[in-house]
């Protein structure tokens, strides 16, 4: 593993994306770690409705990422089968975009950084996709 920084870059104008800066470090990937979070951020841009955000925090042992959005949300039943591989949300139609693989690849980079990747519904509405990871030792002291 490596020492590696996530940037999150975002122009608030464009796509109604808020962010909540925090700068956390984690031991991985960076090329990885960036494909997770874009693929939430592509799957909150093509199934939520309008306003986007992004945040980091930390609990004693963790970063967390969260990306929201305030579309339909997805069935608490469903909310871990959406992380197989080729499984999609029943109306989900090949013109949404997608095969399947973005959660599934999400939860895969997760898991292979010692973290966990999960859904919650938000209480107003929309879905909330969770990115766990591991703090650096320099971040736990």
């Amino acid at each position: 593993r490596v020492d590696a920084e996530l940037e999150l870059q975002a122009n608030p104008s464009t796509d109604g994306l808020q962010t909540v800066a925090t700068e956390l470090t984690v031991l991985g990937v960076a090329k990885l770690l960036r494909r997770a979070v874009r693929n939430l951020l592509e799957n909150a841009r093509r199934y939520g409705a309008g306003q986007i955000s992004l945040s980091l925090s930390h609990t004693a042992q963790h970063a967390v990422i969260r990306v929201a959005d305030h579309g339909p949300g997805v069935p608490p039943e469903l909310q871990e089968r959406i992380f197989e591989p080729f499984y999609r949300l029943p109306g989900a139609t090949e013109r949404d975009g997608g095969v399947g693989l973005g959660l599934a690849l999400v939860k895969s980079i997760a898991q292979r950084h010692g973290g966990r990747a999960f859904c919650e519904n938000q209480p107003d509405g929309g879905a909330c996709f969770v990115i766990e990871l591991p703090l650096s030792p320099s971040e736990k002291a």
